[in-house]
């Protein structure tokens, strides 16, 4: 799969892809990705990219002009385009899952205001927002996205542990511990200790459906709370 990314600060993203499993998965070609900085595609000799919003108001947005040739220039047109924004539908597990499927994304980071609203309208295809929250830099937010896409793809995790994540069946995920069996007054739960594998597993979706009825009730809502679930107990 490959990552196409238009930045102004492309050097942010360029040491996400340069670290840790990301680091190997491009290694391997399971992950390939482009960074295309903005300002080449400025005309002026100040590679001006932001201008006062129309109407008045605070901030700079991101012009229309630039942003437009630096999408032609990777044919933007022909793929799947992804702005994350404040003001976009929220990005979940559900979503990451649907752009792992594709063979390329591009990615627009925005800055100060947002961008041009034409820019979204002519090339856009997904508006998402990483949470109820805003954030200076483009660049960070696209990151999360590409994170939580290149993970999913084949290959680069064990399948087996993507499948106890939470958020896949609608929880969160169970805790987790290992050694020292005691720390700090604290032991490590004996069923975790017996062996018994059943058990374990009983365990574990208990403390899943208990965490998800503390921290994220709306979860446990789409399934009919606790007894949506099955125990086998």
């Amino acid at each position: 799969m490959k990552f196409t990314v238009l930045a102004l600060f492309p050097e942010i993203v360029n040491g996400y892809f340069q670290s840790s499993i990301i680091a190997k998965a491009v290694e391997r070609g399971l992950v390939e990705y482009e960074l295309v900085n903005i300002r080449d595609f400025a005309t002026d000799r100040h590679r001006t990219c932001d201008d006062a919003p129309y109407g008045g108001g605070y901030g700079m947005v991101l012009k229309a002009e630039p942003l437009a040739r630096a999408l032609d220039s990777v044919s933007a047109s022909q793929k799947r385009v992804v702005f994350p924004s404040p003001a976009g539908r929220r990005f979940d597990q559900e979503s990451a899952e649907r752009l792992a499927a594709l063979p390329e994304i591009v990615l627009i980071c925005g800055r100060y205001e947002g961008i041009d609203q034409r820019i979204i309208d002519l090339y856009v295809h997904e508006e998402v927002t990483i949470g109820d929250y805003v954030i200076s830099s483009g660049e960070v937010a696209s990151i999360v996205v590409i994170d939580a896409v290149y993970r999913l793809l084949e290959g680069v995790i064990t399948r087996g542990s993507l499948q106890e994540e939470s958020h896949k069946n609608g929880l969160l995920e169970y805790p987790h511990y290992t050694r020292p069996e005691e720390f700090r007054g604290q032991a490590v739960p004996q069923v975790l200790l017996s062996g018994h594998h059943e058990e374990i597993r009983k365990w574990r979706l208990e403390q899943s459906i208990a965490r998800t009825r503390e921290r994220r009730p709306d979860l446990l809502a789409g399934h009919g709370g606790r007894n949506g679930f099955d125990t086998g107990s």
